[in-house]
């Protein structure tokens, strides 16, 4: 579904990202890991044409993102807490991302109630807008939302992150169950929680492509050992 060919992304003399051919499969859940500074959230923003490539291209489903807007019919992302929209409830930010997809108000609502065990009571009817919660519940909305509207391919950024420990095997759980007929790339720099959910691991590092395997492929021993210091 996404294709990676000679894609590059420099800042001055840094070179943040060089992978030559990397390509995402319908169905796949790939788990993206490697230190700070590997080049995760640059690949991210490149799929997703927040930022523009030095060199190359991503096309998704055949099409350059950077020359048209289709791909954004079936593609959705949580990145960080600028993906939110502060002085909305979550209600309203549910409500808001639903419009997207001609859902109603009802609609989205319904959707979104399944996930109470997420929430944990804490996000819905709450009247609190997203900017006052904390970092944890800010980060729930994030994720639930980005599952409206059913979209083909879904990117999170640390979805772990700012979790309990009990919400976080929840959302690994969550992966697993709504991963039927989607792509999901998960960056993360928890291996655990990567080697358990996903079907196929990259590494990154300083921007390049080191790894690519299936999860049967790898055990979580020999991922931990790749990052155990020498």
């Amino acid at each position: 579904m996404i294709t990676i060919k000679d894609l590059e992304k420099h800042y001055d003399q840094h070179k943040a990202l060089d992978i030559s051919n990397l390509t995402f499969n319908k169905g796949e859940i790939i788990g993206i890991v490697g230190n700070n500074g590997a080049g995760k959230t640059t690949m991210f923003s490149l799929i997703l044409d927040l930022i523009k490539a030095t060199k190359g291209t991503v096309t998704s489903k055949d099409k350059d993102v950077s020359q048209t807007e289709d791909w954004k019919k079936y593609t959705a992302a949580f990145i960080d807490e600028g993906f939110l929209i502060g002085f909305l409830t979550p209600e309203e930010y549910f409500e808001f991302l639903g419009k997207a997809y001609n859902l109603s108000k009802t609609d989205v609502l319904n959707f979104v109630s399944q996930f109470e065990e997420i929430f944990n009571g804490e996000i819905l009817g709450k009247k609190k807008y997203l900017r006052d919660l904390s970092k944890g519940n800010q980060k729930k909305v994030g994720l639930i939302g980005s599952l409206i509207g059913n979209p083909e391919i879904i990117l999170w950024d640390e979805p772990f992150s700012n979790l309990d420990p009990s919400t976080q095997l929840r959302i690994r759980q969550l992966i697993k169950d709504q991963s039927q007929g989607r792509t999901f790339l998960i960056s993360s720099h928890d291996l655990n929680h990567i080697s358990e959910a996903c079907s196929r691991i990259i590494i990154l590092e300083q921007g390049l492509l080191i790894k690519d395997v299936e999860r049967a492929a790898i055990s979580a021993e020999e991922l931990v050992d790749f990052f155990t210091p020498a």
